[in-house]
């Protein structure tokens, strides 16, 4: 927590000197704070300290001074025309020879009398009370009546605590007063034995003149605190400002000069500390950075020239590939189209043709060689043109959600003479209906391209099986034959360009179409790994109508 706040205390937009003071004046207030609470409370502890033993000296004064009237029997006062003798004692009253009449008191009568002289002078209070009361006039108050109950019972030999009387603190203490010969002779009728707790006697002591003293003390410590903590963060202020913020100043002086290229006035402060090594560090520094950009200027120079010419060569030749690839395109695409249509309608002709010599058949075979050889460039430079613009970036796709299921059975089907010849059937492992976001004629280029190797590399009258799945945001399609299968070594090769499996016929472009096409769509393509003995498995995935869709 402390680290968090320095942290962020240290990345507040405001000067060093101020950061300083402030945390300077925090970590002051905090620690006077702290001072202060423990010399208050000891204080606090030594005031009542002092109180606990003035009321135990009082209390013992007022034991002895009780034991002394019991051990003589009680003491003869003076009567006065308004005083009457207790009832509770006997031979309570006499008369000396001059006629003056003369009245007995009993310890807890003088204790009593003694009590009202103390509370009128207000010094301190105190009072004798028991839970058999002689007199109703000593009745216990509830801290003494709880007191006295834990004497009785053994539990406690004093108790003390602070009350609020008549809206003053008083410490009040309270100890037992035990029943001793001399006490027998009036409280034996009451079924006392000696050691009997009999009462006690609760000493209450004025705390509000302590508590003003501790109040001023309080006030001084603050007054003293707030100087102290002033001093401190003026002194520390000049210090700061003297000793680290005037050579930090110039040092950033000299850091600004040397970044707009004014490498004259870098010199070394001359402080005598860290900030000195900081300057020397800096004046070092900026002689290697000086003999560092020298150097790099003149090997950017040099890297940028060559730079120059490899891009203006690589424009060049760029242009010259692409404008190549556009002629050769359009000058291959032309006529190929032209020979296949000859080739077309000669072939469709010649049948018609009565037979007029036996070259017949050697025209129509010859015608037949050349007509597969036009769709073979016709396909290889439709498939070149498709790689490039794969991989340049260019390659537009337009998306909609497409029928999985129904795609594949269409190319199926667009494949079904070849297959019936050879009795190579399908089977569909799927829901009725797959929906896609996809390119509707990328996809059906893949699948020809897919199926189209399936067949190329199944035996006759084996089985071509689709599996498709879907999940909530994907389609997956495996594609099974039962051929030679895929040696392990060069699954991770085929979807290379150019690339065949030993002496197979075609451009090595086809899979690499389809990968380029499949990722272009968000997906991915793989050669599933199963045993060769066992064929193929090629598996690519795609997006479904609930997926995120592809921007067309």
């Amino acid at each position: 927590m402390l680290k968090k706040i320095f942290q962020e205390f240290r990345a507040l937009r405001i000067s060093l000197s101020l950061k300083f003071i402030i945390g300077s004046g925090i970590v002051l207030i905090i620690a006077m704070s702290l001072s202060s609470y423990f010399i208050a409370k000891k204080d606090r502890d030594l005031i009542i300290e002092q109180l606990d033993i003035q009321a135990k000296t009082l209390f013992s004064q007022i034991v002895l001074t009780r034991r002394w009237i019991a051990d003589h029997g009680g003491v003869f006062v003076e009567k006065f025309p308004w005083k009457k003798a207790s009832h509770y004692l006997s031979e309570s009253e006499l008369v000396d020879l001059k006629g003056k009449r003369y009245i007995k008191e009993s310890p807890a009568m003088v204790t009593k009398q003694l009590s009202k002289y103390a509370r009128e002078e207000g010094a301190y209070l105190f009072n004798i009370t028991s839970l058999k009361l002689t007199n109703p006039e000593n009745s216990p108050d509830e801290f003494e009546e709880s007191a006295l109950r834990e004497f009785e019972s053994g539990h406690a030999k004093d108790a003390s605590k602070i009350e609020e009387i008549d809206s003053s603190l008083f410490y009040r203490y309270i100890a037992p007063l035990y029943v001793e010969d001399t006490c027998l002779s009036c409280h034996a009728h009451q079924g006392y034995n000696i050691g009997d707790v009999r009462g006690a006697i609760s000493v209450s002591i004025p705390m509000n003149y302590a508590l003003s003293m501790m109040q001023s003390e309080k006030r001084t410590m603050i007054i003293a605190g707030i100087a102290t903590i002033l001093i401190l963060m003026i002194v520390l202020f000049f210090l700061m400002k003297e000793l680290v913020l005037r050579p930090v100043k110039q040092l950033k002086s000299s850091m600004v000069d040397f970044s707009k290229g004014d490498t004259n006035k870098t010199a070394i402060l001359r402080t005598g500390d860290e900030l000195e090594d900081l300057s020397s560090s800096f004046v070092d520094m900026s002689k290697s950075l000086r003999e560092y950009h020298n150097d790099l200027q003149d090997k950017v120079r040099t890297a940028t020239r060559g730079f120059e010419e490899a891009n203006d060569r690589l424009a060049e030749l760029n242009e010259k590939k692409s404008d190549f690839i556009a002629k050769i395109s359009h000058e291959l695409r032309t006529p190929m189209t032209s020979i296949k249509g000859a080739m077309d309608y000669i072939s469709a002709r010649i049948p018609k043709i009565t037979e007029q010599g036996r070259d017949r058949e050697e025209i129509l075979e010859f015608l037949g060689v050349l007509k597969n050889n036009a769709d073979r460039l016709t396909h290889m430079v439709n498939e070149t043109l498709d790689l490039e613009r794969l991989e340049s970036g260019m390659f537009d796709l337009h998306i909609d959600h497409v029928d999985l299921i129904a795609l594949i059975k269409e190319v199926i089907i667009s494949f079904q003479s070849l297959t019936d010849e050879r009795n190579i059937t399908f089977k569909i492992v799927a829901k009725p209906e797959i929906i896609v976001n996809a390119d509707e004629d990328r996809i059906r280029q893949v699948l020809i391209n897919l199926i189209s190797n399936a067949i190329n590399f199944c035996p006759d009258e084996t089985e071509i099986e689709f599996e498709v799945t879907e999940s909530e945001e994907k389609v997956q399609v495996i594609i099974k034959d039962k051929g030679p299968g895929i040696p392990v070594e060069v699954r991770d090769k085929i979807f290379d360009k150019f690339y065949t499996i030993g002496k197979r016929k075609g451009t090595g472009l086809g899979l690499a179409i389809c990968k380029g096409i499949i990722e272009a769509h968000n997906g991915e393509i793989r050669v599933l790994d199963v045993p060769e003995e066992q064929g193929s498995a090629i598996a690519f995935t795609l997006k479904t109508k609930n997926g995120d869709e592809l921007n067309e």
